[in-house]
């Protein structure tokens, strides 16, 4: 199912993948003042495990701006979809077409947890919490540095489960 062109079934798929982003974002996350858990990162894996970067990026940054509207957690900034758009981009570039090991999987996660999640989305908080990036970027260090290992294991185990009975049903 390493198809990248544009058929009834990939838009079928995604967006019944955007609508799981959103509900495992928005619905079935846990927010704790500026810190936010959840396992909205996994529709996004499978995306770009299927369909490869560009889907992926498009599809998590659509989902940002549809989940933005509908659960409004505060006031809207664009950078957090570029945030989005810039993950679905790593996880499909680190995942596409290739296996999906432990050691890919640690790549994977630790560029968004670090990078994207860390660093840029700390950068876009700064705006509206108000805070020193700094004492941010401090008090969310801790929470990225133990999700990268979550991440990677729950992406392997996703690739063994889902993505394989996906891709083995005769497509």
């Amino acid at each position: 199912m390493k198809k990248t062109r544009l058929s009834t079934e990939t838009i079928v798929v995604m967006g019944l993948l955007i609508a799981l982003v959103i509900v495992l974002s928005k619905l079935v996350s846990i927010n704790i003042s500026f810190l936010r858990i959840g396992f909205g990162f996994l529709p996004v894996a499978i995306m770009a495990i299927l369909y490869g970067p560009v889907w992926a990026a498009a599809g998590y940054a659509i989902a940002d701006l549809i989940g933005a509207f509908l659960f409004p957690t505060g006031p809207f900034n664009p950078g957090f979809t570029l945030s989005a758009f810039l993950t679905g981009l790593i996880f499909g570039l680190v995942l596409y077409k290739k296996e999906v090991t432990i050691v890919r999987a640690i790549i994977a996660s630790a560029l968004v947890c670090l990078l994207v999640n860390l660093l840029l989305n700390t950068y876009w908080l700064t705006f509206i919490i108000g805070k020193a990036f700094n004492v941010l970027v401090a008090s969310r260090a801790v929470k990225e540095l133990v999700a990268i290992p979550i991440m990677a294991i729950l992406i392997v185990a996703m690739d063994k489960t889902a993505i394989k009975a996906f891709n083995s049903r005769g497509n």
